[in-house]
């Protein structure tokens, strides 16, 4: 099932990427293996799948672990909601911590990191859709201030922003949230912050996401089915 379903997502994101006259080796797709255990990361990897997310900075450590030797070719990617008293298990894993939104964060990634030597990437998480539920920056003078803030970091790297659209069924509200965050990127590097990555496009929005310039897509369900939630992924 992985395999076919790998198969599927790619020859979509190359036809996607023709449509919009784009290079589809400029989209990275990360699997998002949270819930899932050793047997499906490995099976996915077998497919050249090297790219993969985490939400909890725990669960991401123990996976680490159990894979062993495999883990040191897997690019790790955080993707969720990190708490201050959890950096230091997304700096010990991580090439890339999508979802940093405050100088609080940053600052602590940046110190974890000094500690054994990193330059940590990170993205930006840019709430898009003004949900209150949503993690994320809205206020784009803040945003601003938190590129350059993390630029003087010795040991942190911004690389780009990454934001979760609404959930709904009405593209276009989803197609406004994936474009505004080009735009910001756009502007943002007018003053020289160099970001190239765009963190955006889920399993059920990931075909707009292309569309409107996104280099990293976080796909999970469409990669490894439905979750049993009921379970741990060491069951």
């Amino acid at each position: 099932m992985i395999a076919g379903n790998i198969k599927q997502i790619r020859e979509i994101i190359d036809r996607k990427a023709a449509d919009s006259k784009r290079d589809p080796n400029n989209i990275r797709l990360i699997a998002v293996s949270k819930n899932f255990g050793k047997e499906e990361i490995i099976s996915a990897f077998n497919e050249g799948l090297i790219n993969f997310g985490e939400n909890k900075a725990q669960e991401l450590v123990s996976k680490y672990e159990a894979l062993g030797e495999l883990s040191k070719k897997i690019a790790w990617h955080f993707i969720g909601v990190l708490q201050r008293n959890k950096v230091r298990f997304a700096v010990q894993t991580s090439e890339y911590i999508h979802s940093v939104d405050s100088l609080l964060l940053a600052s602590e990634i940046n110190k974890r990191a000094g500690y054994i030597s990193k330059i940590q990437k990170i993205l930006l998480e840019v709430n898009t859709s003004g949900e209150e539920s949503k993690s994320g920056l809205s206020d784009e003078s803040e945003l601003q201030d938190l590129v350059k803030y993390c630029k003087e970091l010795p040991n942190v790297e911004p690389v780009g922003l990454m934001t979760i659209a609404p959930y709904s069924e009405d593209k276009n509200i989803i197609r406004k949230s994936f474009s505004y965050l080009r735009n910001l990127k756009d502007q943002l590097n007018t003053y020289d912050n160099n970001l190239t990555e765009l963190s955006m496009g889920m399993t059920n929005d990931f075909e707009i996401a292309i569309e409107e310039g996104a280099t990293m897509l976080r796909l999970g369900t469409a990669i490894f089915g439905e979750r049993d939630y009921s379970k741990k992924w060491n069951e």
